[in-house]
């Protein structure tokens, strides 16, 4: 049980987290089965702290991406443009449904900048009910409220690792599952996880020696790209067959 193996770790609360955000970083993703995630986290006790709310190592999240009409943030990203954008809401379920209205930019660079305002949990599935939010969104995005629709959302549990040296962060979702406000179709992942690693530098990272030793190498995926290629058969995805290739060998990885 992935639960059992976070009980030997030493806790960090939201209030500690709070100065590790790394809202302009680095991001490595890596998508693997599941069943490897218990050793990892064993290896990682000594060196890594677990994020810890109202005694709860694993965060429950709901997240919504909003995209134009014809999915244009979605094909830049299939077309591989450096430079890109992401609009979403997202609640943290496990913090009081605490809600925001989050854009991530990708740079050329490679960075990742995320800037967010908060919002009623009752705006979580239209922020543009939020003049607040409305007027984030304007001064932060080439994009125009009117022109966004929603059109994926997400639910999954969530482990956060900060290391003992507080420079990196890492994420661990599992249990994803899709639904596409377009098409209505639905999908379930539970035999995945991704990880990211979160850095405000190239510096050394312990997790990713553990991932090396496990052979499990660098996969860049963005769940939004994952989810509509999964449940929307009309998108554009020639680009990304092989990541599809990848996430059936992956599941069924023994």
């Amino acid at each position: 049980m992935i639960v059992d193996s976070l009980n030997n770790f030493c806790p960090i609360d939201l209030s500690e987290m709070s100065a590790i955000k790394l809202m302009n970083r680095i991001d490595t993703k890596y998508l693997t089965n599941v069943r490897f995630i218990p050793e990892l986290l064993e290896k990682a006790t000594a060196s890594y702290r677990a994020q810890v709310i109202e005694n709860n190592p694993v965060a429950l999240y709901r997240t919504l991406y909003y995209d134009t009409a014809d999915m244009e943030m979605y094909v830049m990203h299939h077309n591989r443009k450096l430079q890109r954008q992401k609009v979403r809401t997202r609640t943290y379920l496990s913090s009081a449904d605490l809600s925001f209205l989050e854009i991530k930019n990708k740079t050329n660079k490679g960075r990742t900048k995320k800037k967010r305002i908060e919002i009623s949990p009752e705006n979580f599935f239209d922020f543009r009910l939020d003049q607040n939010a409305v007027a984030f969104l304007h001064s932060h995005s080439a994009y125009n409220s009117g022109v966004l629709l929603p059109q994926l959302a997400n639910q999954f549990e969530r482990i956060t690792l900060v290391n003992n040296d507080k420079t990196e962060r890492l994420t661990i979702d599992y249990n994803l599952c899709f639904e596409n406000k377009t098409t209505g179709k639905s999908i379930a992942l539970p035999d995945i996880a991704i990880i990211e690693l979160k850095q405000d530098g190239l510096c050394h990272s312990q997790f990713k020696d553990f991932l090396l030793e496990a052979r499990i190498k660098p996969k860049s995926i963005s769940k939004y790209c994952l989810g509509t290629i999964l449940t929307n058969e009309n998108v554009k995805k020639n680009r990304f067959k092989r990541k599809l290739v990848f996430l059936d060998k992956t599941i069924n990885e023994l």
